[in-house]
C-alpha cells in the first residue's frame, strides 16, 4: 500500500451532485484529501506519494452489489449449482470473488451459499489476504421447508442430504438451523419467504408459518445476525416488514397496502429487486431450454411487469433500490453484473445519477459501513474506480472491464492504472 495522488480527474463523488474537477489524496486506506480545481485552494505538497494523472478520466466509489452469490457456479439449475464438489466449489468462489473486484465491485452482499460454510470460507480468506476479493458479507444457505424453494432432496435419500437449502420443518428446528449458521459465522440468514417459478413452486406462494418466521427473525437477534427474506409475493413483502426483516429481495408483487408499508418503513429496509433474473430468464435463455414461450407460461413475463412497476411506485415514494440481479445462473453469469445499473435506467427510469448512486452511496448502509464506502470524501475508505468514459452519459462503460482502468480497494491497486512507457515511477498517466 502506498499513499496516492489522483489529479486531474473528473470527480463523481457519490453525493449526488455533479461531477467536478479535482484531486484526491488517499494515505493509508482512507481518503485523507478531496480538493476541487479552481477554488482557488491550492494543494499542500505531500511527500513520497505516487502521483496518478488520471487526464480527466472518472473518478468514483467502489460500487457496493447488494444480492451477491459467489457460489452459483453459472449453471441452469439448482441441482447443479448444490452438486460442484466442495474442493471445486470452494476454488470456483475464490475466482468469482477476484471477478467482481475486477469489475469494480469493491463491497458485496452475500445473499445465500450453495453450501453450509462456503461463504463464510471465502469472506475469511479475503480479509486475511489469503485470496482477492471485494467486501465481502457472508451468507448462509437459504433457509426452506419440505416441498418448498430449496428442497431439492429425491425421496430415496436421506431428507437433509444433497439439497440446495437448508430444510427446516417448525419452530424447533428453524431455531436450530440459526443457531447452527451463526456457530458457522454468517453474517446474515437468507429464508425463502415465497417461491420461484422455475422450480415449480409459485413465485407468489408463501412456504412459512408466522410462527417459524418469527423464530427465524427473533434467534437471528439473539446471535446478532441479520435476516434477508427472498420474497416475490405480496404476501411475503408484508410479512418482511411485519417481522422487521432487513433485506428483501425482488419484491416483484406488491400491492398498494404492501407499497405503503414499504414506504412507511424505507430506513429500514433495502430492496434489491434481482430485475437480471427476470429479463434473462424471458429473453436470454433459450439456449438452455427457456424460450419466450416457456417462460411466459412460467409467469416470468407477467412477474417482470409486475417487477418493474412495483419499483416505479417504489421510486416515486423514494424507497431505495439496489442492485444485485441474481448473477451466477447460466443466464445471468457473473461479472454482467453492471447490467442492473442499465435495467434501472431503462425499465425503472432512474437517471444515470441515480443508477451511478443506487451503486455506491445507497449501498453503503447494507454493507453495514454507512458514511465508510460509496463515497469520494474525506475518512472514507479508499475504495475507488478510475473509468475512462462517463457512466453518467453512458452507463453501460461499467460493462466493459477495459474502461474500468483502475480499481483501488482499502487504499490499495487491486488494479492499478497503465503506464506510459516514458513514465517514471513516481508519476503515472493512464494511456488512452
Amino acid at each position: 500500500m502506498a499513499d496516492v495522488l489522483f489529479t486531474n480527474a473528473r470527480i463523481f463523488d457519490g453525493s449526488g451532485e455533479a461531477p467536478y474537477r479535482g484531486e484526491v489524496l488517499v494515505q493509508g486506506n482512507r481518503i485523507s484529501r478531496v480538493t476541487r480545481s479552481g477554488t482557488g485552494v491550492r494543494s499542500a505538497p505531500v511527500g513520497g506519494v505516487t502521483m496518478v494523472d488520471a487526464a480527466g478520466a472518472f473518478l468514483m466509489p467502489g460500487m457496493v452489489e447488494a444480492h451477491t452469490h459467489f457460489a452459483w457456479n453459472n449453471q441452469p439449475s439448482l441441482d447443479s449449482i448444490q452438486r460442484m464438489p466442495p474442493e471445486e466449489h470452494i476454488l470456483w468462489c475464490a475466482e468469482v470473488a477476484k471477478t467482481y473486484l475486477d469489475m469494480g465491485w469493491t463491497s458485496c452482499v452475500g445473499a445465500a451459499t450453495a453450501k453450509p460454510r462456503l461463504d463464510v470460507v471465502i469472506r475469511n480468506a479475503i480479509n486475511d489476504g489469503t485470496i482477492v476479493g471485494p467486501r465481502y458479507l457472508a451468507a448462509s444457505q437459504e433457509i426452506t421447508v419440505p416441498g418448498g424453494l430449496g428442497d431439492t432432496t429425491a425421496p430415496h435419500l436421506p431428507q437433509h442430504e444433497f439439497a440446495f437449502g437448508a430444510i427446516v420443518s417448525g419452530c424447533d428446528e428453524m431455531r436450530r438451523c440459526v443457531r447452527m449458521f451463526a456457530k458457522y459465522g454468517v453474517d446474515s440468514l437468507k429464508i425463502n419467504l415465497s417461491g420461484e417459478s422455475i422450480t415449480g413452486f409459485p413465485s407468489e406462494g408463501s412456504q412459512f408459518t408466522e410462527e417459524e418466521i418469527a423464530t427465524c427473525v427473533d434467534e437471528a437477534k439473539n446471535w446478532g445476525k441479520r435476516v434477508a427474506a427472498h420474497a416475490r409475493s405480496t404476501k411475503s413483502i408484508k410479512r418482511c416488514v411485519k417481522h422487521g426483516i432487513e433485506v428483501i429481495y425482488h419484491a416483484s408483487f406488491a400491492d398498494e397496502e404492501a407499497l405503503d408499508l414499504l414506504e412507511e418503513n424505507k430506513k429500514q429496509h433495502f430492496i434489491a429487486p434481482g430485475l437480471a433474473w427476470l429479463v434473462n430468464t424471458c429473453h436470454n435463455a433459450s439456449e438452455y431450454g427457456i424460450t419466450p414461450q416457456v417462460a411466459r407460461g412460467m409467469g416470468y413475463f407477467r412477474e417482470l411487469e409486475a417487477a418493474i412497476e412495483t419499483m416505479k411506485a417504489l421510486r416515486r415514494r423514494d424507497v431505495r433500490i439496489l442492485p444485485g440481479g441474481d448473477y451466477g445462473f447460466a443466464w445471468t453469469p457473473h461479472g454482467t453484473n453492471a447490467k442492473d445499473l442499465e435495467y434501472f435506467v431503462r425499465h425503472v427510469g432512474m437517471s444515470t445519477t441515480e443508477a451511478l448512486l443506487s451503486a455506491t452511496a445507497w449501498g453503503a448502509p447494507m454493507m453495514k459501513l454507512k458514511g465508510q464506502v460509496g463515497e469520494i470524501r474525506e475518512g472514507c475508505l479508499a475504495d475507488i474506480l478510475l473509468v475512462d468514459g462517463d457512466p453518467l452519459e453512458d452507463i453501460a462503460v461499467l460493462q466493459d472491464k477495459r474502461r474500468i482502468l483502475a480499481v483501488m480497494k482499502d487504499g490499495a491497486f487491486h488494479r492499478a492504472p497503465p503506464l506510459r512507457s516514458d513514465a517514471r515511477s513516481e508519476m503515472t498517466r493512464w494511456a488512452a
